[in-house]
């Protein structure tokens, strides 16, 4: 007598192959998304950086010249030349700049698209980026 093949788990393979890929997608959506959020964290940071030290450029000639240490200009030129700079670099940043004293620091925010993650619902998410800059306070040179 034949027995006759048992077909009552015909499917079961196909739903954790589903259920599988599915996870597989969210997990590199993590990797790849990931990845590139921290590119534009590291981003953020160095276009801050950079912004401060074009702000920490405009110093005080005439304060300087009249033998006080060199400190940044008082009519708000440091933050101008700061937000110029990373209107050039990243033009859909948004970006605050503060002088005072001899140092500037600029703050930075921008959305950073996400690929495969933005299936899921997750467009973007928001990067932020601090620096600081101080201005030079001197010229130095090597014994030799």
């Amino acid at each position: 007598m034949m027995q006759r093949a048992r077909h009552d788990e015909a499917g079961q393979v196909t739903a954790f192959v589903v259920i599988f890929m599915v996870a597989l997608i969210f997990v590199a959506g993590l990797v790849i998304d990931g990845g590139l959020t921290l590119a534009a964290k590291r981003r953020a940071i160095n276009e801050a950086q950079a912004a401060a030290r074009a702000g920490a450029q405009v110093i005080d000639t005439d304060a300087y010249r009249a033998g006080r240490t060199s400190v940044l200009k008082t009519d708000g030129s440091a933050e101008q030349a700061a937000l110029a700079y990373l209107s050039k670099a990243h033009p859909g940043a948004v970006a605050t700049a503060h002088a005072s004293g001899d140092t500037v620091t600029v703050d930075e925010h921008f959305n950073q698209p996400l690929n495969i993650l933005g299936v899921a619902g997750m467009a973007s998410v928001t990067v932020d980026g601090h620096g600081s800059a101080r201005t030079a306070h001197g010229v130095t040179r090597e014994n030799g």
